[in-house]
């Protein structure tokens, strides 16, 4: 067994459902302690992190990460315990398989390989590890950021463990991601009786005009790194439950999904700008989860494509598509952040998993990566 899928075992292991660690963070910093890392343990309110380095001098390259991972779901649909991890005809299952625990072991034992080849390597290797990126993203990465730019450190380039990879190993690569713009909107009406409507306010109907042009409307159409901007609705709530009352009010929770062409006040506009053309009455709260970076060709772009080529023989694709990460939080203390993990087709799913050989490949694109630059 090899110690990349050894370590990966031991981690999935843990029930570290969001935002619990259960000791992931413990496993990963006894073996950095041992290379000689300097490390912080950082714990805002439930969440446990860890600012780890290798070095004192510039450039400072950075793996970020979480041992946090979602909840299972129905646990009958799952052909073995999600946290007793499973391998069957070469492919390993359990909750974190995927997102991210393999990519943490890889991180892990990549360091050890390049440490122990490169002792005096220049510059510093660091690890920013969170226990709440699955969750509401409050206390952890975001947190940590806060407090190393506050104390005016800096990252220079920090290669983020998600699972990029689309069909197999290394052919996918994120260099940056869209932005996320979410509102809370509540609609005003008037409760009454179904066979007096006109005594009574639909927030139903009210909305229905709005939203139908707002779901239909072309945002805009991106750009040569950026998918076009999206709206989506992802809760929307009315009525008492009898089937004769007319609802005094709608709850929506909605998302925009928005590429650099966009500003968040342009959005804010248009949105309530159409929910005013249609006679809306409504209150709307607004919430920022991360505004779109990217990361233009650079030293960190070509070591990593490099670093996949080297195993592959392929250079990646280079994508901004999906959600969020915790790169968002890392880009603006000046860092180019590239992602690079396994195959994310079954993260977040029942039986989520990934094929065991990619756990050493992904092993070495990291060595690539950390000789790349730091060698």
């Amino acid at each position: 067994m090899s110690p990349t899928l050894e370590l990966t075992l031991d981690l999935m292991a843990r029930r570290s459902v969001t935002p619990a660690d259960e000791g992931c963070q413990e496993v990963m910093l006894r073996r950095l302690r041992a290379l000689g890392f300097e490390v912080e343990v950082l714990r805002f309110g439930s969440v446990e992190n860890f600012w780890a380095r290798h070095g004192k001098a510039g450039p400072v390259f950075c793996f970020a990460g979480h041992t946090d991972v979602v909840p299972t779901g129905p646990l009958e649909e799952w052909r073995s315990d999600p946290f007793a991890p499973t391998i069957r005809d070469g492919v390993l299952y359990g909750r974190g398989a995927a997102d991210m625990k393999s990519g943490l072991a890889a991180m892990i034992t990549a360091t050890e390989a390049f440490v122990s080849a490169h002792p005096e390597h220049r510059g510093t290797l660091a690890f920013l590890i969170t226990s709440d990126e699955e969750g509401p993203s409050v206390d952890g990465t975001k947190r940590v950021a806060e407090l190393l730019a506050a104390r005016g450190e800096r990252i220079d380039w920090c290669l983020v463990g998600e699972p990029s990879s689309e069909r197999s190993i290394g052919d996918t690569i994120k260099i940056g991601r869209r932005g996320s713009f979410s509102g809370r909107l509540t609609v005003h009406g008037v409760q009454g009786h179904v066979a007096y409507p006109q005594l009574a306010e639909n927030p139903v109907h009210s909305l229905a005009p709005a939203l139908a042009e707002l779901t239909s409307r072309v945002w805009d159409q991106g750009n040569e790194h950026f998918e076009p901007t999206s709206f989506q609705v992802s809760n929307l709530n009315a009525g008492t439950g009898a089937p004769n009352v007319i609802p005094g009010e709608l709850k929506a929770r909605f998302n925009l999904r928005y590429s650099p062409v966009q500003t968040l006040e342009g959005l804010k506009d248009t949105v309530e700008g159409i929910l005013r053309k249609h006679g809306v009455r409504y209150t709307l709260e607004w919430y920022v989860s991360g505004e779109p970076f990217y990361t233009p060709s650079g030293a960190l772009s070509e070591a990593v494509r490099e670093a996949v080529r080297e195993v592959t023989g392929t250079p990646p694709r280079l994508s901004t598509g999906g959600g969020t990460s915790d790169g968002r939080f890392i880009a603006p203390l000046g860092a180019q952040v590239v992602e690079l993990g396994v195959v994310n087709a079954s993260i977040h799913k029942v039986n989520e998993c990934v094929r065991v050989p990619e756990l050493d490949a992904l092993h070495q694109m990291y060595f690539n990566v950390l000789k790349n630059l730091l060698a």
